[in-house]
């Protein structure tokens, strides 16, 4: 299995490459990529500490800070756990420049903030995206959002009370969001605007962690143990609470590390809090919604894929649908095209061979993923004592057998075998993933191309075209076996299979009855080790059908097919493959590289699901 920071850092790795290309809507964005991936929306009303709570997680004073309204963009905020190094943020309106000095990250989220909304009262929900790269943080995606408030102060438009709610709610409403609710604890938790909005979205509170800010800022005699024990407000997850900065610590400029462990110090001495001191404090907060975080996505996976393949099937029908160029010579086109052809090929046998990397992941297939899906299949539970008494008794209709109930047998089997047919087509599914993947390094690895995107996708389009027929071709040789197993039995397995029934082990039985659940039970004995032999055989046979229809054809008869379509052409479709409109160009560039983020997204997230 994956770490959790490799897991989490991947997901913000795609995250960001979404945001880059755009593919994002800051809490819209419905059907896109990012919006598929979990991340934490932190919530609560102003002035509650949610700032301080960022800034303790990631360990750096670097937000705007000041009375009345402060956030008023969404700040995206992606922590990247590095080896070690120097701490160091970018902004994605910036990418070519690194901050060092957290001061000048500060003042940066108020410029960028002031760029959009001016120097006002306003708010927007257009995002600032910040990555901060540190050996202290743990990998985690948070959106700080506006504080809510209860009405509008002086240079504020009077709607912006719904305004700052509705921007919340855009991003929380998500069933792929997690909130923060931040409350702080010198007010009733019954009037929280953060828990409030949170039951409203969550009201089995499943999403949702409760946070806990100004534990030391109580009146004095009175505590907030019932909070933290969830006796008054009972969320799904713990509660945490939280020590922030004090004014004087702000503006002496006590840095977030000293902070933390003045935290840790107050929570262990602490005479009401002492005993939840393990379960409190801002570096437990961070691990604990990178915990949930990564299980989170790890849940998600099969919804994040489904949603990968059906994106990738748009963007392709796209890509297939623009127009081509005029170009010029048809006998130089003709000639250079095949000469791309062919540079293409011999990357692409690279790859299989073992030239370049990648061929090795389709042992993989063979290796590790498999034997894993042979082993998941559900034969104890087909095979209990229960479904065989079904299944033999419905196969003897009104007259029991009378010595070895021979169709029951055969049901048994045959829907025993059905089950491989699953592992059979995922072999096919994951190793035709592999050789599109190939095809797509090999297109990108091949400089003669580059020159001339249409014919790129051209090629990609004729040997993805040629893979889904191997692959077609494979799916039908992989389940013709699974059928070869089912259509003739090997019939000296079960004449070497003793035939005198097992002897009763509880003598206050009835005979009959200890004879038939021994009878059962041998009869799913026999068709287990059928099956187990079965399953031996297929796991050998399998990767030889697959390499056959689906490697082996693809190293000799990838393009064939675009070579005898290529060569039909005449001289104006053979310069329409050659040169291209620059907005065109710009156009199918763009989709490209969607396509290629949703599939390195796919590749990457599959091979960490079958880790």
């Amino acid at each position: 299995m994956a770490t959790m920071e490799s897991l989490i850092g991947l997901v913000n790795r795609i995250q960001r490459a979404c945001t880059v290309l755009g593919d994002h809507g800051g809490g819209g964005g419905e059907g896109s990529l990012w919006e598929a991936l979990p991340s934490v929306a932190v919530v609560g009303g102003q002035s509650s500490g949610k700032s301080s709570v960022l800034e303790s997680i990631v360990g750096r004073d670097f937000l705007p800070r000041g009375s009345g309204i402060v956030t008023r963009r969404p700040l995206v905020l992606q922590l990247h756990k590095t080896d070690g190094g120097h701490e160091y943020a970018e902004f994605l309106h910036a990418p070519r420049k690194r901050f060092t000095d957290f001061a000048a990250v500060r003042k940066e989220i108020a410029d960028e903030t002031d760029r959009i909304t001016g120097k006002t009262k306003a708010i927007s929900n257009v995002p600032i995206h910040l990555s901060i790269y540190s050996p202290h943080v743990v990998n985690l995606t948070l959106i700080d959002l506006p504080g809510l408030t209860k009405v509008a102060v002086e240079g504020q438009a009077e709607s912006i009370v719904q305004d700052i709610e509705n921007m919340v709610r855009s991003y929380v409403d998500k069933p792929n969001c997690i909130i923060l609710a931040i409350s702080p604890a010198n007010q009733d938790i019954a009037t929280s605007d953060a828990i409030k909005l949170a039951r409203d979205v969550d009201p089995s509170g499943d999403r949702t962690f409760g946070v806990l800010t100004k534990l030391d800022l109580m009146d004095k005699g009175t505590n907030a143990v019932d909070v933290l024990e969830g006796r008054q407000y009972r969320l799904q997850h713990p509660w945490v609470g939280i020590v922030n900065r004090s004014q004087a610590d702000i503006n002496k400029n006590v840095d977030m590390l000293s902070a933390r462990r003045k935290e840790k110090e107050y929570f262990e001495s602490s005479p009401e809090y002492g005993h939840l001191a393990h379960k409190m404090g801002a570096e437990y907060l961070a691990k604990l919604l990178s915990q949930h975080l990564e299980a989170v996505i790890r849940a998600k996976i099969p919804s994040i894929i489904a949603l990968i393949n059906k994106t990738i099937d748009e963007i392709e029908a796209q890509l297939d649908r623009l127009g081509r160029p005029i170009g010029g010579d048809a006998g130089a086109q003709l000639y250079t095209i095949l000469d791309m052809c062919r540079a293409f090929d011999r990357v692409f046998k690279e790859h299989l061979d073992g030239g370049r990397p990648g061929g090795d992941r389709i042992y993989g297939v063979f290796d590790n993923q498999l034997p894993t899906a042979l082993k998941k299949l559900p034969f104890d539970r087909h095979l209990s004592m229960q479904n065989v008494r079904k299944v033999i008794s419905e196969a003897d209709g009104y007259q029991p057998h009378l010595i070895a109930p021979e169709q029951g047998y055969r049901r048994l089997i045959d829907s025993s075998l059905s089950y491989f047919k699953g592992p059979a087509e995922a072999s096919v599914d994951a190793v035709h993933l592999v050789l599109k993947e190939l095809v797509r390094r090999s297109i990108a690895a091949t400089e003669e191309l580059k020159r001339f995107p249409t014919l790129q996708s051209d090629i990609a389009a004729a040997a993805n075209e040629s893979l889904e027929r191997f692959r077609e071709d494979g799916r039908k040789t992989v389940l013709r076996l699974v059928e070869m197993e089912a259509s003739y039995l090997t019939v000296e397995f079960f004449r070497k299979l003793p035939t005198e029934p097992e002897k009763a082990a509880d003598k206050n039985t009835p005979v009959s009855d200890r004879y038939q659940d021994n009878h059962l039970r041998r009869i799913g004995s026999n068709v287990s080790s059928y099956i187990n032999m079965v399953c031996e055989t297929l796991r050998n046979t399998i990767p030889k059908a697959v390499v056959h229809c689906q490697v082996k054809e693809a190293k000799r008869n990838l393009l064939n097919r675009f070579y005898a379509h290529v060569g039909s052409k005449e001289k104006k479709q053979l310069s329409a493959m050659l040169d291209e409109d620059p907005a065109l160009m710009e156009k199918r560039d763009a989709l490209v590289k969607r396509l290629e983020l949703y599939k390195s997204a796919r590749n990457e997230i599959d091979s960490v699901a079958w880790k």
